[in-house]
């Protein structure tokens, strides 16, 4: 529409988001600079502020505000054990969940400059697990085979995510590569 080519802007904008459409967009617009634009105002102090400020830590990778995240600078965490995982998105999933109390390190790349810091954070921490949290596919088990070999001369254990069928999920929807995990992985019941 002619005459509103700000607003316009503002949905092409919210509509470059992940998962965000159109019509989801246009609400989203309509919402900030007609419903409530002090929500709009806020949400562009935040995401600007967010820019500025958060970084990833030069230790784990994980999203920080200063040089070393919350987690590395944390001496009552399992130093025994990092997570590998892909994204820093997935530490904080993790970390949502409370399920998981060492330290992390995100694997976005396996160059040699990634492999050569995560071999100086093992060393520092005295690591002697490495937890695989990648979402399954050919592609990260190539990457799990990849490190193992990497890391082998280090003495450590390795284990990863346990992977299968969710609950509530009927076999008929489950890929052929969960049912297969799930199969050869099954668990012993007592």
């Amino acid at each position: 529409m002619k005459g509103i080519e700000k607003f316009n802007e503002l949905v092409k904008a919210f509509s470059s988001l992940p998962t965000i459409g159109k019509k989801t967009a246009l609400r989203l617009a309509y919402h900030v600079c007609v419903k409530d634009p002090l929500l709009g105002s806020k949400l562009s102090y935040n995401i600007e502020d967010a820019i500025r400020n958060i970084k990833k830590c030069t230790q784990c990778g994980a999203l920080s505000e200063n040089e070393l995240c919350e987690i590395c600078s944390n001496e009552d965490r399992n130093n025994s054990i990092i997570c590998l995982v892909q994204d820093p998105k997935d530490i904080l999933v993790l970390e949502e969940s409370g399920s998981f109390d060492g330290f992390y390190f995100v694997l976005d790349d396996t160059n040699e400059e990634n492999i050569i810091k995560l071999k100086t954070m093992i060393s520092n921490k005295n690591i002697k697990e490495i937890f695989f949290a990648f979402t399954q596919g050919i592609h990260s088990d190539a990457i799990v085979f990849f490190i193992e070999e990497k890391l082998k001369d280090l003495n450590l254990n390795f284990s990863q995510i346990a992977q299968g069928i969710p609950s509530g999920v009927s076999l008929e929807n489950v890929d052929f590569i969960s049912l297969h995990k799930a199969v050869n992985h099954r668990t012993k019941l007592d």
